[in-house]
């Protein structure tokens, strides 16, 4: 083979080989972006699990237990470090819709909103336009 064919398929084979690891990459920060979206979501989830259990309790101040105050603490804490990685991974867009689902779940989890329908109705803007967003991000 001549020099200018074995040159033409050595280059040929390395571009072949950037493309099939560039593509390899872009599925794995896909991947991890998917993750850390699941994660919140999980996490808002059990955030108004929480403000649900506390708001079936016979008053708001009773709902207060020791083991709830320790599950809410260190689910907020959770939140708001996926929160932060939603930033990271994902971009500012879906961060700040993240913020303002995390604060609304926040929200309900720390202040008497009255009833729990009140509750709902304080989270469901910010939860539906954060869900649309990251559909949008990974669809």
């Amino acid at each position: 083979m001549s020099y200018l064919a074995q040159f033409t398929t050595a280059r040929q084979a390395a571009r072949t080989e950037d493309k099939r690891q560039a593509a390899q990459l872009a599925e794995a920060r896909r991947a991890e972006r998917l993750d850390t979206i699941r994660e919140f979501i999980q996490l808002t989830q059990q955030g108004i699990r929480l403000a649900e259990d506390r708001y079936e309790a016979s008053d708001w101040s009773s709902g207060c237990t020791p083991e709830w105050l320790a599950a809410a603490r260190g689910l907020i804490e959770r939140l708001w470090i996926c929160e932060r990685m939603i930033l990271v991974l994902v971009g500012p867009e879906l961060h700040r819709l993240a913020w303002d689902h995390a604060g609304a779940v926040n929200h309900v989890l720390w202040e008497d909103l009255g009833d729990p329908e009140a509750a709902w109705d304080h989270l469901r803007g910010p939860m539906n336009t954060f869900l649309d967003a990251a559909h949008g991000k990974l669809g």
